[in-house]
């Protein structure tokens, strides 16, 4: 990393306020997240400049960056290995995440991958959303510092 007096860039800290998610039902999907991970979805907007377009943010109770759905028909399926890779739900410990995909589970959520402990040393588990979109389920921290 740069020493201060090297870096260029804006003056104040960028971060990361919202992650867009094309899908092909806005209130499927949005129904999914609240009863699931506890979001709030906002009102509905519809673009006054794009025919068809809609979308609706959606906060989660943890606070952070906002899930924006949207939703243009039609939808195409993406290229693979370019774009968008998963969402990531940061818990607590390893015993949330056997919990929390075990509930899912329990839903008919489909469970891609069980929770484990991966090569990099993070504990997770991938399940998806009704569209096929993974969302990584994963304890809180790096992996040196999370509890078991």
């Amino acid at each position: 990393m740069l020493p201060d007096e090297e870096r260029t860039g804006p003056a104040t800290a960028a971060r990361i306020v919202h992650v867009a998610l094309y899908v092909d039902d806005l209130d499927r999907s949005c129904s999914f997240y609240e009863e699931h991970f506890g979001a709030r979805c906002g009102p509905l907007y519809h673009s006054a400049r794009t025919s068809g377009f809609s979308s609706r943010f959606l906060t989660l109770p943890g606070g952070g960056p906002r899930l924006e759905l949207m939703h243009l028909p039609p939808l195409e399926t993406p290229r693979a290995g370019i774009g968008y890779a998963h969402i990531a739900m940061g818990l607590g410990a390893r015993a949330d995440v056997d919990a929390v995909v075990a509930r899912l589970a329990g839903a008919g959520v489909t469970v891609a991958s069980a929770p484990r402990l991966t090569g990099d040393g993070y504990y997770e588990a991938v399940v998806l959303d009704p569209d096929g979109n993974p969302i990584e389920i994963t304890t809180t921290g790096s992996p040196h510092t999370e509890v078991p």
